[in-house]
């Protein structure tokens, strides 16, 4: 790569005013400015801005380390979370743990060399060693889309356990007593959660509960436990969904076996992605405002880490869920 020096030895300038056409142009004659550019253009010259940020001790990057990119709640949320960073000059890099602990343990290293200005974080498991030694580093992080005590850190999410009873009690309301809940992975948080409200909800109606745990939250996962629903007798009526890419395989596998989408089997999703509305059947589900979880998370980040005095006020912000009503489900009496 080019070096400074050599900008500087083919301008016929010393290498102070190399970095001044660079980092503060305006005190540059304007002569001057225009050939040290020129030889910035014709030497392809780009400044080592990890070697600057270093000496400033301030870095302008983010980082967001998520669950699953193919998951479009996760994509709505690094929107939000870019913009917040964008209206304050900074960057955001997107990693993706693919919800692997020893992936997320490999990234969450290679942040902390790098010296990150901080991490907004959706972890695999929010108690794990992982997360335990990048706490050890000092590095500011803002969990998303988890809550943990204030003590520890920021953390933005919604009440998922809330989101469960919402997306249990409609099934309830809409005439459903054989109701079954599919959940994805119970290491992470949101799972646990969305499950406990579930059994909340139902825990005095009468109802039949079947849960089955898949080990993935994407589709193909969806239609494996759809293929499971079908041979459970008797079958159930209604089932709700950890996620809405889970729902959506479910939806597939009813289509494929001829079952009726929703009057021999309601469906309920949840986050309510894009997807979830241009569904063959439409898919009722329960709302996650991803973009607002990205931007606020995002947002108490630049706080943290903005140059102030005294110690760092931790913040928890949490969502109410809002169940998002489709074709997919309906009075099941009728």
């Amino acid at each position: 790569m080019v070096g400074i020096k050599e900008v500087a030895r083919r301008a016929g300038v010393s290498i102070g005013t190399v970095s001044n056409v660079v980092n503060r142009p305006h005190v540059v004659s304007a002569a001057t400015r225009s050939r040290v550019l020129s030889v910035i253009e014709e030497l392809g010259y780009v400044r080592d801005e990890s070697a600057r940020q270093l000496r400033a001790g301030r870095s302008r990057i983010m980082a967001l380390l998520v669950l699953d990119l193919g998951n479009p709640f996760f994509v709505d949320l690094a929107r939000g979370a870019e913009e917040a960073a964008h209206d304050e000059g900074l960057n955001v890099i997107t990693c993706n743990s693919g919800q692997r602990v020893e992936l997320e343990a490999s990234y969450l290293s290679m942040l902390a060399e790098q010296r990150v200005r901080g991490v907004l974080l959706s972890p695999v498991d929010s108690n794990g060693a992982a997360l335990r030694t990048f706490r050890r580093r000092g590095i500011p992080y803002v969990l998303v889309d988890r809550n943990v005590p204030v003590a520890e850190a920021s953390s933005v999410s919604v009440d998922d356990v809330a989101g469960g009873a919402l997306a249990a009690r409609h099934l309830l309301e809409t005439g459903h007593t054989d109701i079954a809940f599919v959940n994805g992975p119970t290491i992470l948080t949101q799972c646990r959660e969305r499950e406990e409200g579930v059994r909340s909800a139902l825990e005095n109606s009468g109802a039949r509960l079947s849960v089955l745990e898949t080990g993935a939250l994407d589709v193909a996962s969806g239609r494996d436990a759809g293929a499971r629903l079908l041979g459970i007798s008797p079958r159930p009526t209604a089932v709700f969904c950890a996620n809405d890419l889970l729902a959506l395989g479910v939806l597939q596998a009813m289509v494929a076996a001829g079952v009726r989408v929703p009057s021999e089997m309601a469906i309920v999703g949840y986050d309510d992605i894009e997807f979830a509305g241009a569904a063959a059947v439409p898919l009722t589900s329960v709302r996650q405002p991803a973009k607002r979880l990205g931007r606020t998370a995002a947002e108490l980040l630049i706080a943290e880490t903005s140059e102030r005095e005294g110690p760092v006020e931790h913040r928890e912000v949490v969502f109410k869920p809002e169940l998002v009503v489709r074709a997919s489900t309906r009075l099941h009496r009728e």
